[in-house]
Protein backbone atom coordinates (compact mmCIF):
# COMPACT_ATOMS: atom_id res chain seq x y z
CA UNK A 1 0.00 0.00 0.00
CA UNK A 2 1.55 3.43 -1.28
CA UNK A 3 1.84 6.57 1.32
CA UNK A 4 -0.79 8.71 -0.19
CA UNK A 5 -3.12 5.11 0.00
CA UNK A 6 -2.86 5.15 3.27
CA UNK A 7 -3.13 8.80 4.48
CA UNK A 8 -6.24 8.47 2.65
CA UNK A 9 -7.77 5.64 4.55
CA UNK A 10 -6.50 7.25 7.80
CA UNK A 11 -7.97 10.55 6.95
CA UNK A 12 -11.29 9.25 5.35
CA UNK A 13 -11.51 7.53 8.81
CA UNK A 14 -11.40 10.76 10.79
CA UNK A 15 -13.27 12.67 7.86
CA UNK A 16 -16.13 10.16 8.13
CA UNK A 17 -15.79 10.72 11.83
CA UNK A 18 -16.04 14.56 11.48
CA UNK A 19 -19.15 14.32 9.21
CA UNK A 20 -21.22 12.09 11.15
CA UNK A 21 -20.85 14.86 13.66
CA UNK A 22 -21.53 17.70 11.50
CA UNK A 23 -24.96 18.55 12.97
CA UNK A 24 -23.27 18.91 16.29
CA UNK A 25 -20.60 21.25 14.99
CA UNK A 26 -23.16 23.23 13.33
CA UNK A 27 -25.92 23.49 16.24
CA UNK A 28 -22.28 24.36 19.05
CA UNK A 29 -21.60 27.01 16.87
CA UNK A 30 -25.00 28.78 16.61
CA UNK A 31 -25.68 28.50 20.42
CA UNK A 32 -22.49 29.87 20.57
CA UNK A 33 -23.24 32.56 18.54
CA UNK A 34 -26.59 33.59 20.26
CA UNK A 35 -24.48 32.91 23.87
CA UNK A 36 -22.16 35.78 23.01
CA UNK A 37 -24.39 37.99 21.96
CA UNK A 38 -26.20 37.38 25.02
CA UNK A 39 -22.82 38.00 26.72
CA UNK A 40 -23.40 41.72 25.66
CA UNK A 41 -26.49 42.09 27.72
CA UNK A 42 -25.04 42.87 31.22
CA UNK A 43 -23.11 45.33 29.62
CA UNK A 44 -26.01 47.18 27.80
CA UNK A 45 -27.57 46.65 31.87
CA UNK A 46 -25.04 48.54 33.02
CA UNK A 47 -25.15 51.30 29.73
CA UNK A 48 -28.46 51.89 30.66
CA UNK A 49 -28.51 51.88 34.68
CA UNK A 50 -26.52 54.77 34.18
CA UNK A 51 -27.40 56.80 31.55
CA UNK A 52 -31.56 56.33 31.84
CA UNK A 53 -32.31 55.15 35.12
CA UNK A 54 -29.89 56.97 37.15
CA UNK A 55 -30.52 60.24 35.46
CA UNK A 56 -34.46 59.47 34.93
CA UNK A 57 -35.35 58.41 38.33
CA UNK A 58 -37.37 55.58 36.56
CA UNK A 59 -37.85 52.77 38.96
CA UNK A 60 -40.81 50.85 36.23
CA UNK A 61 -37.47 51.46 33.39
CA UNK A 62 -34.93 49.56 36.09
CA UNK A 63 -37.90 46.97 36.12
CA UNK A 64 -38.24 46.07 33.02
CA UNK A 65 -34.47 46.18 31.98
CA UNK A 66 -34.16 43.98 35.26
CA UNK A 67 -36.29 41.63 33.92
CA UNK A 68 -34.64 41.68 30.46
CA UNK A 69 -31.67 41.20 31.99
CA UNK A 70 -33.11 37.93 33.64
CA UNK A 71 -34.72 36.63 30.62
CA UNK A 72 -31.00 37.09 28.78
CA UNK A 73 -28.95 35.23 31.51
CA UNK A 74 -31.54 32.41 31.44
CA UNK A 75 -31.25 32.03 28.02
CA UNK A 76 -27.35 31.94 28.46
CA UNK A 77 -27.24 29.56 30.61
CA UNK A 78 -29.55 27.54 28.77
CA UNK A 79 -27.49 27.59 25.59
CA UNK A 80 -24.29 27.43 27.68
CA UNK A 81 -25.43 23.96 29.18
CA UNK A 82 -26.83 22.72 25.69
CA UNK A 83 -23.98 23.20 23.78
CA UNK A 84 -21.63 21.12 26.36
CA UNK A 85 -24.40 18.75 26.15
CA UNK A 86 -24.17 18.93 22.54
CA UNK A 87 -19.91 18.23 22.73
CA UNK A 88 -20.35 15.71 25.05
CA UNK A 89 -22.84 13.52 22.50
CA UNK A 90 -20.35 14.37 19.96
CA UNK A 91 -17.52 12.96 22.13
CA UNK A 92 -19.89 9.89 22.51
CA UNK A 93 -20.68 9.39 18.87
CA UNK A 94 -16.24 9.85 17.91
CA UNK A 95 -15.81 6.96 20.02
CA UNK A 96 -18.38 4.71 18.51
CA UNK A 97 -16.81 5.62 15.46
CA UNK A 98 -13.14 6.01 15.69
CA UNK A 99 -12.71 3.37 18.54
CA UNK A 100 -13.20 0.32 16.53
CA UNK A 101 -10.49 1.12 14.20
CA UNK A 102 -8.40 2.42 16.78
CA UNK A 103 -8.67 -0.57 18.99
CA UNK A 104 -8.10 -2.98 15.87
CA UNK A 105 -5.31 -1.29 15.06
CA UNK A 106 -3.23 -1.46 18.72
CA UNK A 107 -3.76 -4.91 18.36
CA UNK A 108 -1.68 -5.54 14.76
CA UNK A 109 1.62 -5.31 14.52
CA UNK A 110 2.19 -2.35 12.09
CA UNK A 111 -0.10 -0.37 14.45
CA UNK A 112 1.78 -0.92 17.80
CA UNK A 113 5.15 -0.10 15.39
CA UNK A 114 3.59 3.45 14.76
CA UNK A 115 2.48 4.05 17.72
CA UNK A 116 6.00 3.48 19.37
CA UNK A 117 5.88 4.49 23.15
CA UNK A 118 2.12 6.11 22.85
CA UNK A 119 -0.94 4.07 23.23
CA UNK A 120 -3.50 4.51 21.01
CA UNK A 121 -6.27 4.46 22.64
CA UNK A 122 -5.17 6.71 25.46
CA UNK A 123 -4.10 9.31 22.58
CA UNK A 124 -7.65 8.64 20.96
CA UNK A 125 -8.99 10.15 24.58
CA UNK A 126 -6.23 12.91 24.46
CA UNK A 127 -8.34 14.02 21.05
CA UNK A 128 -11.45 13.44 22.02
CA UNK A 129 -11.45 15.93 25.36
CA UNK A 130 -9.25 18.63 23.07
CA UNK A 131 -12.13 17.99 20.66
CA UNK A 132 -15.33 18.29 22.53
CA UNK A 133 -14.13 20.12 26.19
CA UNK A 134 -13.01 23.28 27.84
CA UNK A 135 -10.43 23.84 24.52
CA UNK A 136 -12.98 23.67 22.15
CA UNK A 137 -15.51 26.16 23.87
CA UNK A 138 -12.29 28.78 24.17
CA UNK A 139 -11.81 28.02 20.31
CA UNK A 140 -15.67 28.34 18.94
CA UNK A 141 -15.72 31.86 21.47
CA UNK A 142 -12.43 33.07 20.33
CA UNK A 143 -13.62 34.29 16.79
CA UNK A 144 -15.85 36.55 18.61
CA UNK A 145 -13.36 38.62 20.20
CA UNK A 146 -13.21 41.00 17.23
CA UNK A 147 -16.70 41.52 17.69
CA UNK A 148 -16.39 42.70 21.55
CA UNK A 149 -12.99 44.91 20.01
CA UNK A 150 -15.14 46.53 17.87
CA UNK A 151 -18.47 47.11 19.78
CA UNK A 152 -15.39 48.94 22.48
CA UNK A 153 -14.76 51.08 19.13
CA UNK A 154 -18.37 52.23 19.06
CA UNK A 155 -18.11 53.19 23.19
CA UNK A 156 -14.81 55.04 22.68
CA UNK A 157 -11.91 54.57 19.80
CA UNK A 158 -9.40 54.95 22.91
CA UNK A 159 -11.24 52.13 24.51
CA UNK A 160 -11.33 49.82 21.09
CA UNK A 161 -8.00 50.53 20.87
CA UNK A 162 -7.13 49.18 24.43
CA UNK A 163 -8.66 46.27 23.39
CA UNK A 164 -7.49 45.77 20.37
CA UNK A 165 -4.25 45.79 22.15
CA UNK A 166 -4.88 43.82 24.59
CA UNK A 167 -6.02 41.21 22.29
CA UNK A 168 -2.89 41.33 20.29
CA UNK A 169 -0.62 40.86 23.17
CA UNK A 170 -2.39 38.01 24.62
CA UNK A 171 -2.27 36.48 21.26
CA UNK A 172 1.86 36.60 20.79
CA UNK A 173 1.76 35.47 24.33
CA UNK A 174 -0.40 32.07 23.28
CA UNK A 175 1.98 31.66 20.47
CA UNK A 176 5.35 31.95 22.58
CA UNK A 177 3.52 29.67 24.56
CA UNK A 178 3.13 26.91 22.15
CA UNK A 179 6.65 27.34 20.74
CA UNK A 180 8.27 26.80 24.46
CA UNK A 181 5.50 23.89 25.36
CA UNK A 182 5.55 21.70 22.04
CA UNK A 183 8.98 20.09 22.75
CA UNK A 184 8.34 19.71 26.56
CA UNK A 185 5.06 18.34 25.68
CA UNK A 186 6.49 15.56 23.76
CA UNK A 187 9.34 14.53 25.70
CA UNK A 188 6.51 14.18 28.63
CA UNK A 189 4.13 12.26 26.31
CA UNK A 190 7.10 10.06 25.28
CA UNK A 191 8.49 9.11 28.82
CA UNK A 192 4.88 9.04 30.28
CA UNK A 193 4.02 6.11 27.81
CA UNK A 194 7.52 4.57 28.15
CA UNK A 195 6.79 4.69 32.31
CA UNK A 196 3.28 2.86 32.05
CA UNK A 197 4.81 0.73 29.43
CA UNK A 198 7.44 -1.12 31.52
CA UNK A 199 5.74 -0.97 34.53
CA UNK A 200 2.90 -3.24 33.13
CA UNK A 201 5.67 -5.28 31.46
CA UNK A 202 7.41 -5.58 34.78
CA UNK A 203 4.19 -6.20 36.72
CA UNK A 204 3.18 -9.16 34.71
CA UNK A 205 6.21 -10.94 35.89
CA UNK A 206 5.88 -10.14 39.03
CA UNK A 207 6.17 -13.83 40.60
CA UNK A 208 9.02 -14.62 38.22
CA UNK A 209 10.78 -11.44 39.94
CA UNK A 210 10.37 -12.44 43.28
CA UNK A 211 11.65 -15.92 42.36
CA UNK A 212 14.98 -14.77 41.18
CA UNK A 213 15.42 -11.68 43.62
CA UNK A 214 14.89 -9.27 40.97
CA UNK A 215 11.92 -7.03 42.81
CA UNK A 216 14.15 -4.61 43.73
CA UNK A 217 15.95 -4.16 40.79
CA UNK A 218 12.90 -3.67 38.62
CA UNK A 219 11.91 -1.27 41.52
CA UNK A 220 15.09 1.24 40.73
CA UNK A 221 14.84 0.94 37.07
CA UNK A 222 10.86 1.81 36.79
CA UNK A 223 11.95 4.91 39.57
CA UNK A 224 14.29 5.74 36.54
CA UNK A 225 11.79 5.67 34.23
CA UNK A 226 9.19 7.54 36.65
CA UNK A 227 11.72 10.04 37.39
CA UNK A 228 12.56 10.81 33.58
CA UNK A 229 8.97 11.40 33.34
CA UNK A 230 8.24 13.67 36.63
CA UNK A 231 11.06 15.64 34.83
CA UNK A 232 9.21 16.34 31.82
CA UNK A 233 6.20 16.67 33.44
CA UNK A 234 7.75 19.58 36.01
CA UNK A 235 8.94 21.28 32.91
CA UNK A 236 6.01 21.32 31.12
CA UNK A 237 4.17 22.17 33.94
CA UNK A 238 6.90 25.30 35.01
CA UNK A 239 5.82 26.62 31.25
CA UNK A 240 2.66 26.53 31.13
CA UNK A 241 2.24 27.68 34.78
CA UNK A 242 4.16 30.73 33.64
CA UNK A 243 2.40 31.45 30.65
CA UNK A 244 -1.06 31.06 32.40
CA UNK A 245 -0.14 33.38 35.12
CA UNK A 246 1.35 35.84 32.43
CA UNK A 247 -1.69 35.95 30.20
CA UNK A 248 -4.12 36.40 33.88
CA UNK A 249 -2.12 39.61 34.79
CA UNK A 250 -1.88 41.19 31.57
CA UNK A 251 -5.68 40.30 31.27
CA UNK A 252 -6.64 41.82 35.09
CA UNK A 253 -4.11 44.85 34.01
CA UNK A 254 -6.12 45.46 30.48
CA UNK A 255 -9.39 45.11 32.17
CA UNK A 256 -8.35 47.20 34.94
CA UNK A 257 -6.82 50.21 32.28
CA UNK A 258 -9.66 49.55 30.25
CA UNK A 259 -12.02 50.86 33.61
CA UNK A 260 -9.49 53.59 34.02
CA UNK A 261 -9.22 54.79 30.63
CA UNK A 262 -13.24 55.33 31.05
CA UNK A 263 -13.30 57.07 34.26
CA UNK A 264 -11.02 59.56 32.16
CA UNK A 265 -12.57 59.65 29.30
CA UNK A 266 -16.14 60.13 31.27
CA UNK A 267 -14.22 63.08 32.95
CA UNK A 268 -13.58 64.70 29.61
CA UNK A 269 -17.29 64.57 29.14
CA UNK A 270 -16.33 61.76 25.81
CA UNK A 271 -18.44 59.01 27.30
CA UNK A 272 -21.30 58.73 29.72
CA UNK A 273 -20.84 57.09 33.28
CA UNK A 274 -22.06 54.20 31.84
CA UNK A 275 -20.02 53.72 29.04
CA UNK A 276 -16.83 53.11 32.49
CA UNK A 277 -18.73 50.23 33.48
CA UNK A 278 -19.89 48.95 29.97
CA UNK A 279 -16.28 49.28 28.40
CA UNK A 280 -14.91 47.55 31.45
CA UNK A 281 -16.96 44.52 31.09
CA UNK A 282 -16.59 44.00 26.98
CA UNK A 283 -12.92 44.36 27.04
CA UNK A 284 -12.92 41.59 29.71
CA UNK A 285 -15.08 39.81 27.88
CA UNK A 286 -12.58 39.95 24.64
CA UNK A 287 -9.81 38.99 26.54
CA UNK A 288 -11.37 35.29 28.17
CA UNK A 289 -11.52 33.24 25.59
CA UNK A 290 -7.68 34.27 24.49
CA UNK A 291 -7.00 33.38 28.34
CA UNK A 292 -9.06 30.42 28.21
CA UNK A 293 -6.97 29.38 24.98
CA UNK A 294 -3.66 30.08 26.92
CA UNK A 295 -4.75 27.90 29.69
CA UNK A 296 -5.62 25.30 27.91
CA UNK A 297 -2.62 25.21 25.30
CA UNK A 298 -1.83 22.05 27.04
CA UNK A 299 -4.39 20.50 25.72
CA UNK A 300 -4.66 21.45 22.13
CA UNK A 301 -0.65 20.16 22.13
CA UNK A 302 -1.86 17.36 23.23
CA UNK A 303 -4.56 16.94 20.83
CA UNK A 304 -2.32 17.77 18.24
CA UNK A 305 0.29 15.84 19.31
CA UNK A 306 -2.33 12.79 19.85
CA UNK A 307 -3.95 13.48 16.09
CA UNK A 308 -0.28 13.01 14.72
CA UNK A 309 -0.16 9.39 16.81
CA UNK A 310 -3.52 8.43 15.54
CA UNK A 311 -2.82 9.36 11.78
CA UNK A 312 0.32 7.55 11.58
CA UNK A 313 -1.44 4.00 13.77
CA UNK A 314 -4.72 4.83 10.94
CA UNK A 315 -2.33 4.40 8.17
CA UNK A 316 -2.00 0.91 8.81
CA UNK A 317 -5.18 0.21 8.44
CA UNK A 318 -6.31 -0.79 4.72
CA UNK A 319 -8.89 0.52 3.23
CA UNK A 320 -12.23 -1.39 3.84
CA UNK A 321 -12.75 -4.37 1.32
CA UNK A 322 -15.72 -5.72 0.13
CA UNK A 323 -14.91 -9.82 -0.23
CA UNK A 324 -16.49 -12.00 -2.15
CA UNK A 325 -18.24 -14.65 -0.37
CA UNK A 326 -15.91 -18.00 -0.65
CA UNK A 327 -17.49 -21.78 -0.07
CA UNK A 328 -16.43 -23.36 3.26
CA UNK A 329 -12.81 -24.02 2.69
CA UNK A 330 -11.45 -27.87 2.70
CA UNK A 331 -7.48 -28.51 4.17
CA UNK A 332 -6.16 -28.02 1.10
CA UNK A 333 -2.64 -25.70 1.87
CA UNK A 334 -0.41 -23.95 -0.20
CA UNK A 335 2.64 -22.29 1.15
CA UNK A 336 4.28 -20.24 -1.83
CA UNK A 337 7.64 -18.21 -1.65
CA UNK A 338 6.50 -16.83 1.70
CA UNK A 339 9.02 -14.37 3.40
CA UNK A 340 9.00 -12.65 6.27
CA UNK A 341 11.29 -9.80 7.67
CA UNK A 342 11.69 -9.06 11.57
CA UNK A 343 9.73 -6.04 12.52
CA UNK A 344 11.15 -2.94 12.24
CA UNK A 345 14.45 -4.21 10.40
CA UNK A 346 15.78 -6.01 7.71
CA UNK A 347 16.85 -9.08 9.00
CA UNK A 348 15.33 -11.89 7.19
CA UNK A 349 13.43 -14.69 9.88
CA UNK A 350 11.73 -16.95 6.90
CA UNK A 351 12.78 -16.86 2.94
CA UNK A 352 11.07 -18.29 0.29
CA UNK A 353 9.33 -21.33 1.88
CA UNK A 354 7.30 -23.21 0.20
CA UNK A 355 5.18 -26.02 0.62
CA UNK A 356 1.92 -28.00 0.02
CA UNK A 357 -0.68 -29.83 2.58
CA UNK A 358 -3.23 -32.35 2.00
CA UNK A 359 -6.59 -33.05 3.91
CA UNK A 360 -6.02 -35.10 6.57
CA UNK A 361 -2.06 -34.65 6.70
CA UNK A 362 -0.07 -34.14 9.79
CA UNK A 363 2.86 -32.29 9.38
CA UNK A 364 5.60 -32.10 12.04
CA UNK A 365 7.61 -28.46 12.02
CA UNK A 366 11.55 -29.71 13.40
CA UNK A 367 14.42 -27.91 13.41
CA UNK A 368 16.87 -25.82 15.91
CA UNK A 369 16.14 -23.17 18.38
CA UNK A 370 16.01 -19.91 16.21
CA UNK A 371 15.59 -21.43 12.66
CA UNK A 372 12.16 -19.65 11.89
CA UNK A 373 10.18 -22.55 13.03
CA UNK A 374 7.18 -19.83 15.01
CA UNK A 375 7.28 -17.52 12.13
CA UNK A 376 6.54 -20.35 9.31
CA UNK A 377 3.58 -21.25 11.88
CA UNK A 378 2.37 -17.73 12.06
CA UNK A 379 2.77 -16.78 8.81
CA UNK A 380 0.61 -20.45 8.18
CA UNK A 381 -2.12 -19.05 10.89
CA UNK A 382 -2.68 -15.77 9.61
CA UNK A 383 -0.87 -14.22 12.53
CA UNK A 384 1.62 -12.21 10.63
CA UNK A 385 1.49 -11.50 7.08
CA UNK A 386 4.27 -11.98 4.71
CA UNK A 387 6.40 -9.77 3.33
CA UNK A 388 6.33 -11.79 -0.10
CA UNK A 389 4.31 -14.70 -1.08
CA UNK A 390 1.23 -16.00 -0.20
CA UNK A 391 -0.43 -18.87 2.13
CA UNK A 392 -3.61 -19.96 0.49
CA UNK A 393 -6.41 -22.77 1.22
CA UNK A 394 -8.38 -24.11 -1.71
CA UNK A 395 -6.41 -21.83 -3.43
CA UNK A 396 -7.74 -18.64 -1.94
CA UNK A 397 -4.85 -16.13 -0.19
CA UNK A 398 -5.57 -15.57 3.45
CA UNK A 399 -5.89 -12.28 2.85
CA UNK A 400 -8.99 -12.94 0.19
CA UNK A 401 -11.02 -13.46 3.29
CA UNK A 402 -12.22 -11.20 6.30
CA UNK A 403 -9.89 -12.02 9.28
CA UNK A 404 -12.73 -13.13 11.01
CA UNK A 405 -14.24 -15.30 8.66
CA UNK A 406 -11.18 -17.57 7.86
CA UNK A 407 -10.33 -17.13 11.61
CA UNK A 408 -13.12 -19.86 11.99
CA UNK A 409 -11.32 -22.20 9.76
CA UNK A 410 -7.86 -21.84 11.37
CA UNK A 411 -7.29 -23.53 14.75
CA UNK A 412 -3.64 -21.60 16.39
CA UNK A 413 -1.95 -22.20 19.35
CA UNK A 414 0.41 -20.08 19.45
CA UNK A 415 4.35 -20.93 21.68
CA UNK A 416 2.66 -18.21 24.17
CA UNK A 417 -0.39 -19.45 24.60
CA UNK A 418 -1.89 -15.84 24.69
CA UNK A 419 -4.97 -16.74 27.30
CA UNK A 420 -7.19 -13.42 27.89
CA UNK A 421 -8.56 -12.08 30.94
CA UNK A 422 -12.00 -13.66 31.27
CA UNK A 423 -14.13 -16.72 31.60
CA UNK A 424 -12.49 -20.44 30.55
CA UNK A 425 -15.84 -21.06 28.39
CA UNK A 426 -15.26 -17.03 26.90
CA UNK A 427 -11.68 -18.40 25.82
CA UNK A 428 -12.59 -21.23 24.48
CA UNK A 429 -14.78 -20.20 22.28
CA UNK A 430 -12.52 -16.82 21.53
CA UNK A 431 -15.20 -14.73 22.65
CA UNK A 432 -18.08 -15.47 20.38
CA UNK A 433 -20.79 -13.80 20.61
CA UNK A 434 -22.74 -15.02 18.38
CA UNK A 435 -26.69 -16.19 18.74
CA UNK A 436 -28.30 -19.82 17.86
CA UNK A 437 -27.40 -21.44 21.34
CA UNK A 438 -25.23 -23.64 20.69
CA UNK A 439 -22.10 -22.07 21.59
CA UNK A 440 -22.43 -23.85 25.09
CA UNK A 441 -22.52 -27.42 23.33
CA UNK A 442 -19.33 -26.54 21.07
CA UNK A 443 -17.37 -25.20 23.92
CA UNK A 444 -17.63 -28.64 25.88
CA UNK A 445 -17.57 -30.48 21.99
CA UNK A 446 -14.19 -28.72 22.35
CA UNK A 447 -12.82 -29.14 25.78
CA UNK A 448 -13.57 -32.74 25.18
CA UNK A 449 -11.48 -32.73 21.89
CA UNK A 450 -8.62 -31.39 24.21
CA UNK A 451 -9.37 -33.65 26.74
CA UNK A 452 -9.30 -31.05 29.44
CA UNK A 453 -13.34 -31.33 29.82
CA UNK A 454 -12.91 -33.01 33.20
CA UNK A 455 -9.93 -30.29 34.47
CA UNK A 456 -12.29 -27.70 33.89
CA UNK A 457 -14.72 -29.22 36.13
CA UNK A 458 -12.48 -29.24 38.96
CA UNK A 459 -12.00 -25.53 39.03
CA UNK A 460 -14.34 -23.54 41.34
CA UNK A 461 -16.82 -22.04 38.63
CA UNK A 462 -16.02 -24.59 36.07
CA UNK A 463 -16.23 -23.54 32.50
CA UNK A 464 -17.52 -20.11 34.29
CA UNK A 465 -13.84 -19.37 36.14
CA UNK A 466 -12.16 -16.11 35.90
CA UNK A 467 -8.23 -16.09 34.71
CA UNK A 468 -6.06 -12.96 34.02
CA UNK A 469 -4.20 -11.78 31.23
CA UNK A 470 -1.96 -14.57 30.05
CA UNK A 471 -3.62 -17.40 31.64
CA UNK A 472 -3.12 -15.87 35.66
CA UNK A 473 -4.41 -18.51 37.67
CA UNK A 474 -4.05 -21.17 36.09
CA UNK A 475 -0.63 -23.87 35.63
CA UNK A 476 1.16 -23.43 32.36
CA UNK A 477 -0.11 -26.80 31.62
CA UNK A 478 -3.67 -26.10 32.20
CA UNK A 479 -3.51 -22.74 30.18
CA UNK A 480 -2.10 -24.67 27.25
CA UNK A 481 -4.55 -27.41 27.12
CA UNK A 482 -7.04 -25.17 27.74
CA UNK A 483 -5.77 -23.06 24.22
CA UNK A 484 -6.13 -26.29 22.61
CA UNK A 485 -9.50 -25.98 23.43
CA UNK A 486 -10.13 -23.02 21.93
CA UNK A 487 -7.60 -23.90 18.76
CA UNK A 488 -10.32 -27.19 18.66
CA UNK A 489 -13.54 -24.89 18.69
CA UNK A 490 -16.16 -25.48 16.12
CA UNK A 491 -14.02 -27.99 14.29
CA UNK A 492 -11.73 -25.94 12.16
CA UNK A 493 -10.07 -27.75 8.91
CA UNK A 494 -6.75 -26.48 9.45
CA UNK A 495 -4.57 -26.61 12.84
CA UNK A 496 -1.57 -24.84 13.68
CA UNK A 497 0.05 -25.88 17.00
CA UNK A 498 3.53 -24.23 17.98
CA UNK A 499 5.04 -26.84 20.40
CA UNK A 500 1.25 -27.57 21.71
CA UNK A 501 3.17 -30.13 24.20
CA UNK A 502 5.85 -28.48 25.90
CA UNK A 503 3.78 -28.08 29.28
CA UNK A 504 2.28 -31.21 29.13
CA UNK A 505 2.50 -34.15 31.30
CA UNK A 506 1.23 -37.70 29.95
CA UNK A 507 -1.85 -37.43 30.32
CA UNK A 508 -1.88 -33.98 28.10
CA UNK A 509 -0.39 -35.87 25.30
CA UNK A 510 -2.34 -38.33 25.25
CA UNK A 511 -5.31 -36.36 25.03
CA UNK A 512 -3.24 -33.89 22.54
CA UNK A 513 -2.23 -36.64 20.13
CA UNK A 514 -5.97 -38.44 20.04
CA UNK A 515 -6.84 -34.81 19.15
CA UNK A 516 -4.44 -34.94 16.03
CA UNK A 517 -6.19 -37.99 15.23
CA UNK A 518 -9.32 -36.94 15.57
CA UNK A 519 -8.74 -34.15 13.11
CA UNK A 520 -7.07 -36.30 10.82
CA UNK A 521 -10.47 -38.31 10.76
CA UNK A 522 -12.06 -35.65 9.86
CA UNK A 523 -10.13 -34.21 6.81
CA UNK A 524 -8.25 -31.59 9.17
CA UNK A 525 -4.76 -30.77 7.92
CA UNK A 526 -2.66 -30.29 11.32
CA UNK A 527 1.18 -28.19 11.22
CA UNK A 528 2.67 -28.88 14.39
CA UNK A 529 6.02 -27.77 16.11
CA UNK A 530 6.80 -30.38 18.55
CA UNK A 531 9.98 -32.48 19.30
CA UNK A 532 8.52 -35.30 21.11
CA UNK A 533 8.42 -38.71 19.95
CA UNK A 534 4.30 -39.14 20.90
CA UNK A 535 3.70 -36.13 18.01
CA UNK A 536 6.36 -37.36 16.06
CA UNK A 537 5.39 -40.96 15.43
CA UNK A 538 1.60 -40.13 14.23
CA UNK A 539 3.10 -37.39 11.96
CA UNK A 540 3.02 -38.30 7.80
CA UNK A 541 5.45 -35.73 6.69
CA UNK A 542 8.20 -33.34 8.30
CA UNK A 543 9.46 -30.60 7.57
CA UNK A 544 12.72 -29.15 8.50
CA UNK A 545 13.55 -25.61 8.89
CA UNK A 546 16.90 -24.43 9.59
CA UNK A 547 18.37 -20.87 9.33
CA UNK A 548 15.25 -19.52 8.15
CA UNK A 549 14.67 -21.98 5.12
CA UNK A 550 12.97 -25.12 4.49
CA UNK A 551 15.94 -27.44 4.37
CA UNK A 552 13.50 -30.31 3.76
CA UNK A 553 10.22 -31.65 3.49
CA UNK A 554 8.93 -35.23 3.01
CA UNK A 555 7.91 -38.62 4.38
CA UNK A 556 8.17 -38.66 8.07
CA UNK A 557 10.15 -41.86 7.92
CA UNK A 558 12.59 -40.63 4.52
CA UNK A 559 13.45 -37.44 6.35
CA UNK A 560 14.13 -39.60 9.66
CA UNK A 561 16.30 -41.49 7.70
CA UNK A 562 18.53 -39.09 6.22
CA UNK A 563 18.74 -37.71 10.35
CA UNK A 564 20.03 -41.21 11.49
CA UNK A 565 16.27 -42.42 12.38
CA UNK A 566 14.32 -45.49 12.13
CA UNK A 567 12.50 -45.71 8.87
CA UNK A 568 9.71 -47.28 8.00
CA UNK A 569 8.50 -47.58 4.78
CA UNK A 570 4.76 -46.71 4.65
CA UNK A 571 2.54 -45.18 1.14
CA UNK A 572 3.71 -41.61 1.31
CA UNK A 573 5.50 -39.85 -2.11
CA UNK A 574 7.00 -36.16 -2.23
CA UNK A 575 5.88 -34.85 -5.83
CA UNK A 576 8.39 -33.06 -7.82
CA UNK A 577 7.00 -29.75 -6.58
CA UNK A 578 7.29 -30.11 -2.78
CA UNK A 579 3.73 -31.54 -2.56
CA UNK A 580 3.61 -34.77 -0.33
CA UNK A 581 0.74 -37.12 -0.85
CA UNK A 582 -0.95 -39.87 0.66
CA UNK A 583 -1.20 -40.41 4.31
CA UNK A 584 -0.54 -43.26 6.60
CA UNK A 585 -3.12 -46.02 6.65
Amino acid sequence: MSGRTENRVASAILRDALSACRSHIGYVLLFSAGLNLLYLAPSLYMLQVYDRVLTSGGLLTLVYLSAVLLASLAALAFLDATRVRLLAAMAKRLDRIVAPHVLMAALQREGRKAAGNAQPLREFDTLRAAMTGPPALAAVDAPWTPIYIAVCFLIHPWIGGLALFGGVLLVLIAYVNQAAMHRALHANDQATGAMYNLHAADGAQGDTARALGMEQALVRRQLGARAEMSGATHEAGRNGAVFSASTKFVRLILQSAALGLGAYLALQQEISAGGIIAGSILAARAFAPLELIVGAWRQFEQGRQAYGVLTAVLQTQEQKREFTELPQPSANVSVENVTVRAPGGDRVLLMGATFRMQPGMIVGVIGPSGAGKTTLVRAVAGAVEPEQGAVRIDGAKLTDWPAEKIGRYIGYLPQEVGLFAGTIAQNISRFDESDGGDIDRAIVAAAQAAGVHEMVLTLPKGYDTEIGPNGRGLSAGQAQRIGLARALYRDPVLLVLDEPNAHLDQDGETALVAALKSARERNASALVVAHRSGIMSIADALLVVRDGRIEMYGPRDQVLAKFGGSAQQRPVVVASDGEVTGRRP
